[in-house]
C-alpha cells in the first residue's frame, strides 16, 4: 500500500513535466519545420534564379488568399510568372500541414523570395519583415510560443518572446 502510495505521488508530480516537455518539443519541432522551408525556398531562387513562393494553404496544391491569420497548412512553390498562384506547370517544392494542438499564425497571405534569395514589397521594393507566432494555446510550458522572424528580407531566426506566450 505505501509503494502505491509513493508511486502514485511520483505519477502526479511527473506528469506536468513530461506535458510541458511534449509541448515544448512540439513548439520546436513545426518551428524548425517552418525554418527549413523558408530557408529551402530562398535557396532555390537562388539556385534556379527564379522567385519561389511561401503561401499559406488549404489543400496543399494552391494558395489560400483568403483574409486569415492563421496557417493551418502551407506550401511553397517556383512561381516562373511572378503571380504567387501556383499555375501548371509550375514546380512544388514543399506541402507542410501545421500538427494540432499547435497553431501557426502570420499577417502575411504569401511570401515571394526574388531571384536575389530577398523578400521584398511588391510596391515599394523595400526588404520585407515579417514574424510567424508558433504558439499552443496551454499554460505548460508557460513559453508556449516562439517567434520565427524574417528580417532584412533573407535572416531567418527562432527565438522565444518573454512573458506569456497566449496564441495571439
Amino acid at each position: 500500500m505505501i509503494t502505491l502510495a509513493v508511486l502514485a505521488v511520483l505519477i502526479t508530480l511527473a506528469v506536468p513535466s513530461f506535458t510541458s516537455l511534449i509541448n515544448s518539443n512540439r513548439l520546436a519541432a513545426q518551428s524548425n519545420e517552418l525554418v527549413a522551408g523558408l530557408q529551402e525556398a530562398r535557396l532555390e531562387s537562388l539556385r534556379s534564379n527564379r522567385r519561389v513562393t511561401v503561401c499559406r494553404s488549404t489543400n496543399g496544391t494552391t494558395c489560400n488568399t483568403a483574409a486569415g491569420a492563421t496557417w493551418g497548412r502551407w506550401i511553397s512553390f517556383v512561381d516562373t510568372n511572378g503571380n504567387a498562384v501556383v499555375d501548371g506547370g509550375e514546380t512544388l517544392l514543399r506541402s507542410s500541414s501545421v500538427k494540432a494542438p499547435v497553431q501557426l499564425r502570420s499577417t502575411a497571405q504569401a511570401l515571394t523570395f526574388r531571384a536575389d534569395g530577398m523578400v521584398r514589397n511588391n510596391t515599394s521594393g523595400a526588404l520585407v519583415d515579417n514574424t510567424f507566432d508558433v504558439c499552443i494555446p496551454t499554460t505548460q510550458p508557460a513559453d508556449n510560443k516562439r517567434a520565427v522572424t524574417l528580417a532584412g528580407g533573407s535572416r531567418i531566426a527562432v527565438t522565444t518572446p518573454v512573458g506569456t506566450g497566449t496564441c495571439p
